[in-house]
C-alpha cells in the first residue's frame, strides 16, 4: 500500500512540473508560433506594409504581407500587393537568423504612361492587376521579450500583364519591427 501511495505521488510531481511547463510560464520565448511586423522603411515610398507570420517548425514558417500606398506622390506606379509567402530559417535559434523566401504576389499597378509628341504630357491607362512569383533572402533578430527585427529584401516577375505596365519585374525591401506571440 505505501508503494503505490509513493508511485502515485511520484506520478502527480511529474505530471505537475510538465503541466508548468506547457502553459506558458517557463515556455521558450522564440518557440511561440505567430507573429506581426510593421515595415519601418514603407512610409518613406508613402505607404504602410503589415506581415503575419505562422512558424509550421524550428526551420519554416507561412505568412502574408500587405503593402497599401496612401500617398501617391511618392510613389506613383504601384497601388497594393498582397503577397502571401513561404521561408526557411537556416539559424539555431527557433525561427531566426538567415532566411530565404519564394512569395506570390498580387498586385494592383499603374497602367502603361502614353506621352504626347512633346514628351512631357502623357495619358495613364487603366490600373493593371497582376500575379508575380519570386524569391528573397533576409536576417531575423529575436528577443527573449519576444521582440523581432527583421531586414530583408526580395525580387520577382509579373507573370501575366507586364505588357500593360511599364513595369515587368516587382521588388520588396523591408527594415521590420514586431512581436512574437
Amino acid at each position: 500500500m505505501k508503494k503505490t501511495f509513493l508511485l502515485v505521488i511520484i506520478l502527480f510531481a511529474f505530471n505537475s512540473v510538465n503541466a508548468q511547463n506547457e502553459n506558458g510560464t517557463d515556455a521558450n520565448p522564440y518557440q511561440k508560433k505567430n507573429e506581426i511586423r510593421l515595415n519601418l522603411i514603407a512610409p518613406l515610398a508613402g505607404a504602410v506594409e503589415v506581415n503575419f507570420e505562422r512558424h509550421l517548425n524550428k526551420n519554416s514558417s507561412l505568412g502574408i504581407s500587405a503593402f497599401f500606398v496612401y500617398d501617391n506622390t511618392e510613389n506613383e506606379d504601384l497601388n497594393y500587393y498582397i503577397s502571401p509567402y513561404y521561408r526557411y530559417y537556416f539559424g539555431k535559434k527557433y525561427a531566426s537568423g538567415f532566411f530565404v523566401e519564394g512569395f506570390g504576389m498580387f498586385t494592383s499597378i499603374d497602367g502603361k504612361k502614353i506621352y504626347a509628341a512633346d514628351n512631357v504630357t502623357f495619358t495613364e491607362n487603366k490600373d493593371v492587376y497582376d500575379v508575380a512569383l519570386g524569391a528573397g533572402l533576409g536576417y531575423k533578430l529575436v528577443t527573449k521579450k519576444g521582440l523581432v527585427f527583421e531586414a530583408n529584401a526580395g525580387y520577382g516577375k509579373l507573370l501575366f500583364n507586364a505588357d500593360k505596365t511599364d513595369h515587368t519585374v516587382v521588388a520588396k525591401f523591408g527594415l521590420s519591427v514586431g512581436y512574437r506571440f
